[in-house]
């Protein structure tokens, strides 16, 4: 990190604190909201707000609007982020507090992922239908179909498989299928449905989006069809479905663009309002994935969603 002498020490009072290098500690795990970080600190908001302030002033985190909730991650900055990253990793494991301060974040996530889980299995029967709602899934599927192309293809995973409609409209182009869910619910489905298609070729199992039970560098095309926006943290699961890839695989991720829908936080258990372009384009660059292309559709009903 090559600064001044005024800014390295202004950088350097912002973290000299304890509560705010638990901040950096926490967010050097992912994207958090004030109403996270006040959960595990154990402090009030108008504090961790203040605490927040000070390291964005400093330059050492980012602030981004997702419709009426704000969500605090690390600088998207290389020398920022290094330097936090240097910071955290030397209190990583010999503090307890930053250690009772991860088991915290592990429980908000657990509540998360389990409000998603009960969410999908009270729907999974009318799962294709709760979807198409607010996305016209037919052009997104011939969009799809188009972008793979007609020519065979070795293997296939789908990624929060769902009704395993994705596994369906693909099958006649791989020569094995995986989907991989979290809903036992949602898997029932999915057979029965791959059952009634006559498709042979294609398995789903039950396992998670951040760990698949399946083997690595082994998949000709990954899709994330409608996903991402019900996990913590989109980018951890684009980093994993990077490294399911063959060389020269492609990884085909369907998802809604930036919008103001509260409702679908609510009442269909939505984590994130949307992710744009550029968004997108910076975790593939993470993963080490180029984005050769993007399209959007216009969405069912005139909502703002795409």
């Amino acid at each position: 990190m090559h600064v001044s002498l005024d800014t390295m020490v202004d950088t350097l009072k912002a973290a000299a604190e304890s509560s705010r290098l638990r901040i950096l500690a926490l967010l050097s795990r992912g994207d958090l909201t004030v109403s996270d970080l006040t959960e595990i600190l154990g402090q009030s908001q108008p504090r961790v707000s203040r605490h927040l302030k000070l390291l964005l002033e400093a330059g050492l985190i980012g602030r981004y609007q997702e419709g009426s909730w704000a969500f605090f991650r690390l600088s998207d900055a290389d020398s920022a982020r290094d330097f936090v990253m240097g910071l955290v990793s030397g209190i990583r494991g010999a503090d307890p507090q930053v250690e009772r301060d991860l088991e915290r974040l592990a429980s908000v996530k657990r509540k998360r992922q389990d409000r998603a889980v009960a969410y999908f299995s009270v729907n999974a029967a009318s799962w294709d239908h709760i979807r198409s709602l607010h996305v016209p899934d037919r052009a997104v599927e011939a969009a799809m179909l188009k972008l793979v192309g007609k020519r065979p293809f070795q293997s296939m995973l789908d990624l929060g498989t769902g009704t395993g409609r994705l596994l369906e409209i693909f099958s006649p182009l791989y020569r094995r299928g995986v989907g991989i869910d979290m809903s036992r619910e949602m898997l029932t489905v999915a057979r029965a449905n791959l059952d009634k298609a006559g498709v042979s070729n294609a398995q789903v199992r039950q396992g998670d989006i951040f760990a698949p039970p399946v083997e690595r560098d082994a998949f000709d095309l990954v899709t994330i069809h409608q996903v991402l926006h019900y996990l913590d943290d989109p980018a951890r699961a684009i980093h994993e479905a990077a490294r399911l890839l063959r060389p020269a695989g492609r990884l085909v991720i369907v998802d809604f663009a930036p919008h103001a829908l509260e409702f679908l936080r609510e009442e269909h258990a939505h984590m994130r309002l949307g992710f744009s372009d550029r968004q997108i384009a910076d975790w593939f660059s993470e993963a080490g994935l180029d984005l050769e292309d993007s399209q959007e559709f216009e969405p069912r009903g005139g909502n703002e969603a795409r």
